[in-house]
C-alpha cells in the first residue's frame, strides 16, 4: 500500500495517477489518501496501517513531517523538505522529488535571457525550487507575505524587481481548486512576453495567476508535468 498525507486533500491527483499505473503495468497495489488535520496524527496512521511501503507528503507537512523520520537523503536534507517518504523494516526515510519534477519540466522552457527568478511563497515547494534554481545557476528571490531573511515582501516588487526577474514561480496554494479566484498579489500590469511564468499548481490547469500572465503576453506552464515527473521519481525510491 501507498498513499498521500496532507490537508485538505480533495484536490489530488495522485490516487488516479497511480491506480492507472498499477493497471497499466499490472501491478498489485492500492494508493490512499490520508488527510491528516494535525501532523501529530502521523504515528497512529503508521500503526494503523502495517503494510504502508511508501507515503507522497503534500501541504502543509512537507517540513513538518521531518522529525518523524528515522533518516532523510541528502537532497531532502539540504532543503529541509520532504515530499516522498520510503518505509522499510529499518525506518522511515525521506526524499525530495519535487527537485527532480521541477527541473524536468522547466529545463526545456528556458530562455537565454532567464537568469534570475522571482519565487512567490517561501514553504517546502519553494525550498525545492530553490535548489533547482541554484543547480541551473539561476539567482532568486523569495517573495513572503511575512517579513522573513533575504526574502522580498510582496508590496516590494518594483518594476525594477519584475524587470530584472523574468521567471515567476507560484509554490504557494493560492488559485488551487476549490479556490480558484485567488492569486498571488503581484503587478501583473508589469508583466511582458519577456517572462515565464510557472505555477506549481495542476488543478485548475490554468490558475487565475497564469490566466493574467497570459493576458500581458508571458509565457506560462502550470504544474502537471512536475507532479508526473515527480510521482514517477518516487516511484523509483520505493522500488529501488
Amino acid at each position: 500500500m501507498y498513499g498521500l498525507i496532507g490537508y485538505p486533500l480533495e484536490h489530488s491527483f495522485s490516487p488516479d495517477y497511480f491506480k492507472r499505473k498499477f493497471e497499466r503495468e499490472k501491478i498489485v497495489e492500492s494508493y490512499q489518501l490520508f488527510p491528516i488535520k494535525k501532523i501529530e496524527a502521523f504515528p497512529e496512521l503508521l500503526s494503523n496501517h502495517p503494510g504502508l511501503k511508501g507515503l507522497n507528503v503534500t501541504i502543509p507537512y512537507k517540513k513538518q513531517i521531518i522529525p518523524y523520520l528515522d533518516n532523510l537523503d541528502p537532497v531532502a536534507k539540504a532543503i529541509a523538505a520532504v515530499n516522498v517518504i520510503r518505509i522499510t523494516k529499518s525506518g522511515l526515510k525521506g526524499y525530495n522529488t519535487d527537485v527532480t519534477g521541477f527541473m524536468q519540466s522547466l529545463e526545456s522552457l528556458l530562455s537565454s535571457h532567464d537568469r534570475a527568478a522571482l519565487i512567490l511563497g517561501s514553504g517546502g515547494a519553494a525550498q525545492a525550487v530553490a535548489y533547482a534554481l541554484n543547480q541551473l545557476d539561476i539567482s532568486y528571490h523569495i517573495v513572503s507575505r511575512k517579513s522573513i531573511p533575504d526574502a522580498l515582501l510582496y508590496s516590494e516588487i518594483t518594476d525594477e524587481v519584475m524587470e530584472s526577474h523574468s521567471l515567476v514561480i507560484n509554490t504557494t496554494p493560492l488559485g488551487m481548486f476549490p479556490n480558484v479566484q485567488a492569486a498571488p498579489d503581484i503587478p501583473y500590469q508589469l508583466l511582458t512576453p519577456h517572462h515565464l511564468c510557472y505555477d506549481l499548481i495542476y488543478n485548475p490547469e490554468e490558475t487565475l495567476f497564469l490566466k493574467l500572465a497570459k493576458q500581458q503576453g508571458a509565457r506560462t506552464k502550470h504544474g502537471m508535468d512536475m507532479l508526473i515527473l515527480q510521482a514517477e521519481a518516487a516511484w523509483s525510491i520505493w522500488n529501488s
